[in-house]
This record gives structure tokens, sequence and C-alpha cells, in this order.
């Protein structure tokens, strides 16, 4: 068994039971699955746009807490500082978020199972997984 890093994108759709997530779930069935600090403010502030109610946000808490949440530390900022300055010297500038995901995939050296592939292309020493076409 895999310990796995979910993109927020992956983790979305299988909150909303969207049908995009089921190419994912043989990949990630009887894996252990994390997720960066990163998805889950991005998942509450999704909610909070939206203006869900507590009842939903409840729901958004029990789904989260069946993950690893990967949290901040000095090490990551370092491995967030790089990427972010790498891409944005290649010419290929990179979102503070997923800057983010990939240096947590990277400090911890995980896979990362991602929808928006595009967003992490070029990344040394970063893992993607995607479902095979």
């Amino acid at each position: 068994m895999a310990l796995l890093l979910i993109d927020t994108d992956i983790a979305s759709f299988i909150f909303k039971g969207s049908d995009y997530a089921d190419p994912y779930l043989p990949i990630l069935n009887g894996q252990e699955l994390a997720l960066s600090f990163m998805t889950v403010a991005e998942l509450f502030q999704w909610a909070i746009l939206r203006q869900w109610g507590d009842r939903r946000l409840s729901q958004l808490e029990q789904y989260l807490s069946n993950y690893l949440v990967v949290p901040v530390d000095q090490p990551l900022c370092r491995e967030w500082a790089r990427v972010r300055s790498d891409r944005q010297s290649g010419g290929r500038p990179i979102s503070p978020q997923d800057a983010w995901i990939a240096a947590t995939a990277l400090r911890y050296s995980l896979p990362l199972v991602t929808h928006n592939t595009k967003d992490f292309l070029g990344i040394g020493g970063l893992q993607l997984i995607m479902p095979r076409p």
C-alpha cells in the first residue's frame, strides 16, 4: 500500500460524487491517501464562497477526516520557494496553490494524483499519476 498525494481537483471530484472521479477510483482504491494543507484550504474556500451552511461544512470536515493532511513546515516552505522560482525562471509560472501541492509531493517523495497534469508538467522529480486513456 502506497501513500498518494491527492490534488484538489481529485478530492473535489470524489466529494461531489462527480463522474470525473470514476477513472481515478481504481488508482486510489486500497492506497493510503494524503492531502496538502493547501488542498484543505482550497476546499474550505470553495465551500465558503458558495455560502454553505453548517451541515454541508460538517460533511466536508467529515470527508476530509478520511485523509492524512500534510501540514506546512520550514523545509516545505523552502521546497515551495524552489518550485515557484524554478517555474518562474523557466517562463512557466505556477500558481501559489499548485506550487504548495507540488512542493508537498516533492518534500515527502509522494506521487501526485491529479487531473490537471498541465499545471505540474516539467517540475523536476515530481511523479504524476493519472488514469490510462
